[in-house]
């Protein structure tokens, strides 16, 4: 297996995947995109040239970094001897929605494609296993299916949801318990070895280095895996038991019929995770929910109102979703931003149609409406900002049609910039033929465009 983990073919593949994940640079502070530095590979800087990076670059950056390519066969021979160390990883602290600090650490470049060649060779060997309510890490596999089974659930009947949130699963992880599940399938004791190296490399935060004896680092390519193989054990028990669950990454919740047997399942799931994976419950987000209180991966579920049907559910996007695209937004059209006008529209489209993508199988178009008449005042309000003196405001308000007293009034209003955003004066003029012209589509236009089937109104729609 170690051989053809270092196959030339192979690594060479792992490193296109790792360039195309691009991402921080680790101790050494060489980035992704310098990975090519280090290819043996002629025609590599004239096939894949990183964006911003010129010829001269690399070869200026090869020469003083070319670490990988010079000891290329000596990293292999160790790594066949069983002798190779890897780098201690960097710890980047990145902050939470709640507040809090999540810790992902981040291996060097070496490391990085090392391990993409590792995760090429060995995940076929778990994914034939994987079974049908995981839906996270996974080809052909998304967040929109496990929303979409979990709405499937509901209507089915099973109303009664054991929602469980592991308590920073990623640094809980037990590496007796996952290596144990490696050798399962991995008869190779080269790359178990490797694989333990990597679980083990001591993280570096601050400029100090700490060991580490459980726990997987988020932010290397094997991390993914590990946390699949790891829950595998989680979804083979839920099945045993014909639980329905629904299962995303660490995320992942079970569906029942009454009250009882949601209160038995969680308590059951409880103790195997406790004593069999040994991971920690976060008990305070954990608990038996209604579907109106469920939320799962952004989404969350409100009844159909139908006449005739009872207990069928539609998606909607959860107030925490709409908080944090609202202020996405809201810093793209700050009066303030150092944007020109045309920047401002394209970085709001960038924004618009991520989210609105995201968000598209949901019945979201009322807020959507709301949200573009919004944002629309905010684009107004950055104009007229940008007029700044009042006889530049006047000679635009008569170009935009505006009769000259009024252009002259209007012009030296003692009204504040919102407000003046929001008058007619301002509405009638700036308007939306005028803004679509400059580039402007609205939220609503995207949703429309992306997913029409499902941009009827909330109470009509059929689940």
């Amino acid at each position: 297996m170690i051989r053809s983990i270092l196959n030339g073919h192979n690594l060479y593949k792992a490193s296109r995947q790792v360039m195309s994940n691009k991402g921080s640079a680790g101790i050494d502070g060489i980035a992704v995109q310098e990975l090519i530095c280090y290819l043996d590979i002629p025609e590599a800087p004239k096939l894949f040239l990183p964006e911003g990076i010129t010829e001269k670059d690399i070869q200026t950056r090869a020469e003083q970094l070319d670490e990988f390519e010079r000891n290329k066969v000596q990293i292999i021979e160790s790594i066949m001897a069983g002798k190779y160390l890897p780098q201690p990883i960097r710890g980047v602290e990145i902050p939470k929605e709640n507040g809090k600090n999540r810790l992902l650490g981040i291996p060097t470049v070496t490391d990085r494609m090392l391990q993409q060649a590792v995760h090429q060779i060995i995940y076929p060997l778990f994914e034939v296993e994987f079974k049908s309510g995981s839906y996270g890490f996974r080809p052909k596999r998304n967040a929109h299916q496990a929303v979409l089974a979990a709405q499937r659930h509901l209507n089915e009947g099973y109303n009664h949801i054991v929602d469980i949130d592991l308590k920073t699963f990623f640094d809980e992880v037990d590496h007796c318990i996952v290596l144990q599940l490696l050798y399962r399938k991995i008869k190779c004791p080269l790359t178990l070895r490797l694989i333990r190296k990597w679980l083990r490399a001591p993280i570096m935060i601050n400029g100090r280095l700490t060991k580490r004896r459980k726990g997987v680092p988020q932010g290397g390519p094997l991390s993914p895996l590990l946390s699949n193989i790891m829950l595998h054990e989680l979804d083979k028990e839920l099945e045993r038991r014909k639980l329905r669950y629904v299962r995303y990454a660490d995320d992942f919740s079970i569906y029942t019929t009454s009250d009882q047997a949601a209160r038995k399942a969680g308590n059951d799931i409880y103790l195997f995770l406790k004593n069999k994976l040994k991971l920690p419950i976060n008990r305070e987000k954990s608990g038996i929910r209604k579907p109106v209180n469920f939320k799962i991966l952004g989404f969350r579920f409100v009844s159909t109102y139908q006449k005739g049907e009872r207990g069928q559910y539609q998606l909607v996007a959860s107030e925490k979703s709409w908080k944090r695209f609202k202020q996405n937004l809201k810093a793209i059209t700050r009066k303030t931003a150092p944007y020109s006008f045309d920047e401002r529209i394209r970085k709001l489209k960038e924004v618009q149609r991520g989210w609105v993508n995201y968000f598209r199988m949901a019945s979201i178009h009322g807020k959507l409406k709301d949200l573009d008449g919004w944002v629309r005042n905010r684009l107004r309000y950055c104009i007229w900002h940008d007029w700044k003196k009042p006889e530049r405001r006047r000679k635009n308000l008569i170009r935009l049609g505006v009769k000259q007293e009024m252009a002259r009034s209007w012009s030296r209003t003692r009204m504040g910039g919102w407000a003046t955003a929001q008058s007619p004066i301002l509405v009638t003029t700036i308007t939306l033929n005028r803004l679509r012209k400059r580039g402007y589509q609205s939220a609503l236009d995207i949703y429309l465009k992306i997913s029409p089937r499902f941009n009827e109104p909330l109470i009509a729609r059929p689940a």
